[in-house]
């Protein structure tokens, strides 16, 4: 099947040097996957802002947040024996792990969903307490009866866990701490109560036993989580033989729950997949792509801070066009158009020709 995302020819929509760092001192690594909604007719970007020290020859810097929320830095010789610096996005220093960058969610918004700037007024979401002393990262947004709830990956030497915010005016917000902890991350909340009861996508994952899988969990007030159920577990062989995770809030169509997500394979390529669930039992899965909707391909998707990467976790719904945002080779923002319907043919639905 072929790549079925309409690339925005004005990829990529956001480089690092858009934007500037948020203390001096620190520089823009890469800005990766957003979370998006819409507010007072406009498109807005929760963008994940990774940011490093600037570096010096034969130094690793380490930064992190005290429990008060003030950057702090790790400062370590590149030749110390108890330093591990293989990986660009973790140090592991005296036997512990470290994020190369920290990061926090930066507020963009845009009236023609393309050209996006930051607005006075609505200030950047940074990581408080000792929870997400690492990072706060990979935030998904849903309106939920008048609020939008902001799910997140919160990262520290605790582990990574899933936070939340909830706001009504994007300037103040109500935190309601770690809802999911570690190993837990990619909480994607439906954007409607089923039987009166929220419901999310999620992703426990384990070193030793079982695999990063996609996960369902129901609520009574969107805090205290059970039935937890595997529904999606990642296939040898395939483009998600290595891991898979929920993307943005299931898309509520005529035949199911639309959920675009994402998978990589043994070789770290992240692709983007679709999944159908049952209307009023999510944990049915009525059908999931054998190939998948879109495949880093483009120069800016195959070549960045980590290649080979599309990876999304905020879209806009306008009747049968899905706008999906996305991070290309963890470093860039990007967009692309797809055909709810045409996705919905591929698994086998919908009335779309030639699918």
């Amino acid at each position: 099947m072929k790549d079925l995302a309409q690339r925005f020819p004005e990829n990529p929509l956001l480089l690092p040097k858009d934007l500037s760092p948020s203390a001096s001192g620190l520089q823009i690594i890469c800005l990766l996957n957003p979370g998006v909604f819409r507010f007072e007719g406009k498109t807005w970007l929760l963008v994940r802002v990774a940011e490093s020290v600037k570096q010096v020859e034969g130094w690793a810097f380490i930064p992190l947040l005290n429990d008060e929320g003030i950057l702090e830095i790790i400062e370590v010789p590149l030749n110390d024996p108890d330093l591990i610096a293989s990986d660009p996005r973790v140090f592991n220093y005296q036997g512990l792990d470290y994020l190369t960058t920290v990061s926090h969610l930066r507020l963009l918004s845009s009236e023609d969903g393309v050209h996006f700037q930051e607005e006075a007024g609505y200030p950047g979401i940074f990581g408080q307490g000792k929870l997400e002393r690492f990072s706060i990262e990979d935030c998904r947004v849903v309106l939920l009866d008048g609020k939008y709830y902001l799910t997140y990956t919160a990262v520290s030497d605790n582990g990574v866990g899933v936070g939340m915010q909830i706001t009504t005016d994007w300037k103040h917000f109500e935190r309601k701490g770690m809802i999911l902890p570690p190993h837990n991350k990619d909480v994607a909340l439906f954007e409607e109560k089923i039987n009166g009861k929220f419901y999310a996508l999620h992703r426990p994952s384990s070193k030793d036993i079982g695999g990063n899988y996609i996960w369902l969990a129901e609520s009574p007030d969107g805090l205290h989580w059970g039935n937890h159920q595997c529904i999606i577990k990642s296939r040898p062989g395939m483009w998600d033989s290595a891991r898979v995770g929920a993307g943005a809030a299931p898309i509520k169509t005529e035949h199911g729950w639309l959920e675009i997500y994402h998978g990589a394979d043994a070789e770290h390529r992240y692709c983007l997949g679709a999944l159908l669930l049952d209307l009023h039992d999510p944990s049915i899965v009525l059908a999931r792509s054998i190939e998948p909707i879109m495949v880093p391909t483009e120069k800016y998707e195959l070549s960045g801070f980590f290649g080979f990467v599309v990876f999304t976790n905020g879209h806009v719904v306008e009747g049968d066009r899905l706008t999906i945002y996305y991070g290309a080779a963890d470093e860039f923002v990007c967009g692309a158009h797809f055909s709810i319907n045409e996705i919905l043919g591929s698994l086998g639905f919908g009335v779309f020709p030639g699918v």
